[in-house]
């Protein structure tokens, strides 16, 4: 094969891949939910709803995420994001939900971030943090439905939930729930509360080790002294057996 044959098979190539991926970006690049960590049946989870902005000429000035209704969550916190201001919609329930033994008869329909010296700018990406809970314990997943508003007015809905194998073309965010764990306020927690314990034992371990050392040392340093206080005595005896020794010596001879 010439030189010649093998730059044009390049060059097709790489058009190919650069089509694909124009093909493939405006499809991937949609408002998304991930948790931190896991969002386990029927625990608690921080979510992370990540806007991008897919506009060359308008930035993104309001994100409005809408939560399940089949599916309600009785606690709803959101996390303060620089620039932006936050409001909480509420709504009445159909059945009230029990959450530790307290009957819940409303929950949050809807959260609404609107910028307030901030904006997403083309090109970049924003996340907004929520704490949510109680997870459902009937469910594989839940669906938010999302609204992202530019400043030139344009409206995008990310509302159509995933059917099938294929996604459509605005695709609604889609949380996966994990296995139910043991601990429904998240295992992380008391996984640290375990390295706290353990450091602090190993800590405990280690000034007593530090005060044993200390009473070793002291001991020792004790120990030293006394023996050198008994030879201190000894040599003064020795020396006055001496020199009593040399009076009668002395004596014995000058009679």
């Amino acid at each position: 094969m010439s030189a010649t044959n093998v730059s044009r098979i390049a060059i097709a190539a790489g058009v190919a891949a650069s089509t694909v991926l124009l093909l493939a970006g405006p499809a991937a690049a949609h408002v998304s939910v991930q948790p931190q960590g896991e969002a386990a049946k029927g625990g608690y989870a921080t979510l992370n709803f990540k806007v991008p902005n897919e506009r060359d000429k308008a930035s993104t000035v309001k994100v409005e995420v809408n939560f399940p209704a089949d599916h309600p969550l009785s606690s709803v916190t959101p996390e303060a994001v620089p620039g932006w201001k936050i409001a909480i919609t509420k709504g009445k329930l159909d059945k009230p939900l029990e959450v530790h033994g307290k009957k819940i008869t409303e929950a949050v329909t809807k959260v609404t971030w609107t910028a307030d010296g901030s904006k997403i700018a083309p090109g970049y990406f924003q996340q907004f943090p929520v704490s949510v809970g109680q997870l459902p314990e009937d469910a594989d997943q839940l669906v938010f439905k999302a609204i992202q508003t530019y400043d030139n007015k344009e409206v995008v809905r990310w509302i159509e939930e995933p059917k099938g194998g294929e996604e459509p073309d605005s695709p609604a965010p889609v949380l996966k729930l994990t296995a139910a764990t043991e601990d429904h306020h998240g295992g992380a927690a008391d996984k640290a509360g375990d390295d706290d314990s353990k450091a602090d034992h190993n800590a405990d371990d280690q000034t007593a080790s530090a005060e044993g050392d200390k009473k070793d040392t002291h001991a020792a340093s004790s120990s030293s002294d006394t023996t050198a206080r008994t030879l201190g005595i000894i040599g003064i005896l020795i020396g006055i057996a001496g020199v009593a020794f040399g009076v009668l010596a002395g004596r014995r001879r000058t009679a």
